[in-house]
């Protein structure tokens, strides 16, 4: 038996990609509702050989919806959340509207799936950088507790929307044609560039994204201790971002050892071909489900082999997005 299923931003790049998601993926819906900005309703979306139209979202329009996945933004969130839940669906949310309410479980379903359940009416889905990071982190930390994590991200212009690859792309051919490029997405030419992630610098000098991924990580492994640290950039790449991440772990462990436990994870595929020099990289990456690691190596600078280096590269709209959130609502049915 299906859901009566609503997708809140169904126009946008994640939205765009639920849709994708849900075309080649088992999961049960009986109706499906598709929400976008006022300004594109009326226009239509197709999934699995239908079309539907897209609404604006206004008061009581969840009636009768089982699960509403939003990805609209943090301001529509908290401002149509509630109503939702009210209507008696439970709303997987996108933003950062609720990641770090108490009250609200913050789930990677490869993680900790069974947080799920103790949902009030809302479940957040964490920032695409904590899950493309953690996602791999997660059994060696099971296996050896981690003391600190040292991350340094190279996120693609997916991780703001269609506008921002849209601005790639014109930037680079504005460029090549010896022409100013125009920033509109971003607040500095992405194309051949590379600067800090373009959110909010806070008092103590780090960006929301980079406190997001110390906060969010805390929480989901439920480890308020876990000293984390994070320099979050970004590079001129469409789609898929990756991670440089130095682990101190609590005992020793050897860079076998880790190739072996991350070999039988779930929702993690192995890129680690040394002969050849060859790695996870965002071209390889893009449309796929897993997050992909490679480079795994030990940190010499470390003492007692205690420390080991990784890179991992993972699809920003994908697992870092809708399929996370699709999973959630796989675990709600």
């Amino acid at each position: 038996m299906g859901c009566n299923l609503a997708i809140v931003g169904a126009s946008g790049a994640v939205g765009q990609e639920l849709l994708a998601i849900l075309e080649h993926r088992d999961f049960p819906f009986d109706s499906l509702k598709t929400f976008a900005a006022p300004v594109e309703a009326g226009n239509k979306v197709k999934c699995k050989g239908k079309e539907y139209t897209l609404e604006k979202v206004v008061d009581g329009c969840f009636e009768n919806v089982d699960i509403a996945l939003f990805s609209a933004g943090g301001a529509l969130s908290k401002e149509f959340a509630p109503a939702a839940t009210k209507a008696g669906a439970v709303v997987v949310d996108n933003s950062s509207a609720f990641r770090m309410d108490p009250e609200t479980p913050l789930v990677i379903p490869e993680i900790n799936p069974e947080k799920v359940k103790e949902h009030n009416g809302i479940v957040a889905n964490p920032n695409c950088s904590t899950i493309i990071g953690i996602v791999p982190v997660w059994p060696l930390h099971k296996a050896n507790p981690v003391k600190r994590m040292v991350v340094s991200t190279y996120q693609a212009a997916s991780g703001a929307g269609y506008p921002a690859m849209l601005e790639l792309e014109n930037q680079s051919r504005e460029i090549l044609d010896g022409k100013e490029p125009t920033c509109k997405a971003f607040p500095y030419q992405i194309a051949f560039n590379v600067f800090c992630h373009n959110s909010a610098l806070a008092a103590n000098g780090y960006n929301e994204e980079e406190m997001k991924m110390v906060n969010e990580t805390r929480k989901i492994f439920n480890c308020a201790d876990i000293a984390i640290t994070c320099t979050c950039v970004r590079v001129p790449v469409r789609r898929a971002h990756c991670e440089s991440i130095n682990l101190e772990f609590t005992d020793p462990i050897t860079s076998d050892q880790v190739r072996d436990l991350l070999s039988t994870a779930p929702g993690v595929s192995l890129i680690d071909d040394r002969e050849k020099n060859y790695f996870p990289m965002p071209v390889n990456v893009s449309g796929k489900d897993d997050i992909f690691v490679g480079r795994i190596r030990q940190d010499e600078s470390m003492p007692d082999n205690r420390g080991i280096n990784l890179w991992v590269a993972g699809d920003q709209l994908r697992k870092g997005a809708a399929l996370n959130a699709i999973q959630i609502a796989e675990k709600l049915l």
